[in-house]
């Protein structure tokens, strides 16, 4: 038996899921409780989840009958078939270890150096007292960034042809016209798009050719970039990654390393201009209380409004008996926003987490489970970084205008609706 949830049409609950998450999912869970069950066109039946005893349960439950791989397909004609966001059982768990190396403390901290030269070129640009888009000054960091610490790329053609070919993906895939086309045809569908295959052509051509140029390289076992890395690993046949699992890997790690931290960055900014006393702690160097900042504005702006798993077979989640084929949704949004983990969920307070550290199942802006984000430690290494470039450069951070910026979609991800639109100085 499923949760209740609303009686309307799938094309109007697709459009309320596309068009205002965070009210709709709001909206649902006060007439319906902690678990409510939505029907989105080309994703079937999803049951959300906001209740941290169930979380617990679908992150610690058996990963061979939920499956997230096959629940995020609406990912695969950007990502690939081999990302290892979409695959699932032994073949996510064997290139999830593949792909673990170039994420842990020592080799990430390596590139802290790398994060707070590209932070302070970008905010030596920015000219003082006016009025600065924080998500693409952010995007501009963080796509630097992860181009030379995944590619290995330093300034020249080749930098640039990769940088022209991700923002042009980018900038197709976010389009509301595109992401509204694309969630009516389904993943099965897009490639039936001219304009979808000549984006794809020609993004993957060149990482294709980073691929082939990278192959000749005499020195793969002396360089610190992710990919000489990934072409140093073997399956546990001893053969290497193919190029089709390259591709697929650096799409991932480019697409969410650069999007997603991006966008944290722009919340991280939005909400510190309008809470001085907090940008002023911050400045003052106090470590401790960076890491709270970094938590709190994920927490209250998750990049990300859930996760999903497809139930194999029949299971019983937070007391519901659910059948094989649905999909359930640890609703990242609605977890924080809970007032009994949250006092004042709804207030900036980095305070919180100084005073309570985060809890494994209602902080989980990253996920949970063996399918936890693998650059989880790297993004927040990443924000801490910038941040503390910018806190060190700029001593004026002031919001442009008085009305909060809301929370607005782009594709899959939670934006300010006006950029995080600061003044600087």
């Amino acid at each position: 038996m499923l949760p209740p949830g609303p009686r309307y049409p799938m094309p109007l609950q697709t459009l309320g899921w596309i068009a205002r998450p965070g009210p709709f999912l709001e909206r649902c869970r006060d007439r319906y409780g902690d678990a409510f069950t939505l029907r989105i066109a080309n994703e079937g039946t999803w049951v959300m989840l906001s209740d941290p005893a169930a979380v617990k349960e679908v992150f610690t439950g058996d990963p061979e009958l939920l499956h997230a791989g096959e629940a995020n397909a609406i990912l695969r004609p950007v990502l690939g078939p081999s990302s290892v966001l979409l695959l699932d059982d032994g073949a996510h768990l064997a290139q999830r270890k593949l792909l673990l190396p170039p994420f842990h403390g020592a080799r990430m901290k390596a590139y802290g150096a790398l994060m707070e030269q590209v932070a302070e070129a970008e905010i030596a640009t920015w000219p003082a007292g006016q009025v600065v888009a924080a998500r693409a000054a952010m995007q501009r960091i963080t796509l630097e960034i992860v181009i030379r610490a995944v590619f290995g790329v330093g300034a020249g053609a080749e930098r640039e042809r990769l940088r022209a070919a991700l923002e042009t993906l980018l900038r197709w895939i976010t389009q509301p016209t595109q992401v509204a086309l694309l969630t009516v045809l389904g993943a099965g569908n897009v490639h039936r798009l001219p304009e979808y295959r000549r984006v794809m052509r020609e993004f993957d051509a060149v990482i294709l050719d980073g691929i082939a140029r990278r192959r000749t390289a005499d020195d793969l076992a002396e360089r610190d970039d992710i990919l000489s890395m990934l072409m140093l690993a073997t399956h546990e046949d001893g053969s290497p990654m193919t190029d089709a699992e390259l591709r697929d890997e650096l799409v991932t790690l480019l697409i969410a390393g650069h999007e997603t931290t991006a966008t944290a960055l722009a919340w991280a900014l939005e909400r510190l201009a309008r809470h001085p006393d907090a940008w002023a702690r911050l400045r003052s160097g106090d470590e401790p209380y960076l890491d709270a900042v970094i938590k709190e504005t994920l927490r209250l702006r998750p990049v990300l409004p859930i996760v999903l798993r497809r139930v194999k077979a029949p299971m019983e989640i937070g007391g519901w008996q659910l059948p094989a084929g649905v999909s359930v949704a640890p609703c990242i949004y609605l977890m924080h926003r809970r007032a009994d983990v949250y006092p004042d969920p709804r207030a900036f307070r980095p305070e919180r987490f100084l005073e309570r550290p985060a809890g494994t199942y209602t902080w989980i802006p990253f996920g949970g489970g063996i399918r936890r984000c693998l650059g989880a430690s790297f993004a927040q290494f990443e924000m801490a970084a910038v941040l503390r470039v910018l806190a060190r450069r700029c001593e004026r951070l002031e919001p442009d205008a008085l009305v909060p910026e809301r929370v607005t979609r782009r594709s899959i991800t939670l934006v300010p609706e006006r950029d995080g639109a600061v003044l600087v100085g």
